[in-house]
């Protein structure tokens, strides 16, 4: 999905300018959009995949306009009436009307620890082998899919070579529709400024991607 997160290489946004000794929340209302978010997501009915597609599918200038826990926020909203647990009339009034849809599982505060302890680990076995090897060149794919991505736009079409073979991982492409986990393998994939930005990007410089297998093609040979 070429959604208004996909800002990479974009132009007009101005530099990046990180924040001096910036600090974990910026209001105390982040500790509980956070907080919720989290406690929402441990009730099972979506998947991180998911929760992410629904942050790229706000409208850009709604995205744009938003700060990153008002992001989240807004996206746990349509999660939230997508699988029943509220409606559009009850985000409306900021109450109940009626009793929503039961959680599969409910988060207590004495199982928080234990719970961002364990996290939430996306490796998976893959029974074929790897397709690509460390050191192979290879090329993404030219792609833009209606759906979630983790491919970004600035790397589509480009070629570059294999880093590492990390294993086996969750496919989000599949897991953010409700298609199950599809576990592929991933590679990390470097690239050189100037394949991603053109000649006049620095020459010393380079990007590495982490890559899905069903995003590389093998390259032609220089």
């Amino acid at each position: 999905m070429n959604g208004p997160h996909d800002l990479g290489g974009q132009m007009g946004f101005g530099a990046v300018a990180p924040e001096v000794d910036e600090p974990i929340f910026h209001a105390e209302w982040e500790k509980r959009a956070l907080g919720v978010t989290l406690a929402a997501g441990a009730m099972g009915h979506w998947t991180i995949d998911e929760s992410r597609y629904a942050r790229e599918c706000l409208h850009p200038a709604d995205y744009y306009a938003s700060s990153y826990y008002e992001i989240w926020t807004k996206a746990l909203e349509r999660l939230l009436v997508r699988h029943g647990f509220v409606t559009e009339d009850e985000l409306a009034a900021g109450r109940a009307h009626g009793a929503g849809a039961t959680p599969k599982r409910v988060l207590r505060a004495a199982d928080v620890p234990g719970a961002l302890a364990r996290g939430g680990p996306c490796d998976r076995a893959v029974a074929a082998a790897p397709r690509f090897s460390s050191g192979a060149r290879v090329q993404t794919r030219t792609m833009h899919p209606q759906g979630h991505t983790r491919l970004p736009r600035y790397a589509r079409g480009k070629v570059g070579v294999i880093e590492a073979v990390r294993g086996g991982f969750v496919f989000p492409d599949a897991n953010a529709h409700g298609a199950g986990e599809a576990p592929q393998h991933l590679y990390t994939v470097v690239f050189s400024a100037r394949e991603l930005w053109g000649e006049a990007a620095d020459a010393t410089l380079s990007v590495s991607i982490d890559a899905w297998e069903s995003y590389l093609e093998p390259a032609d040979e220089p």
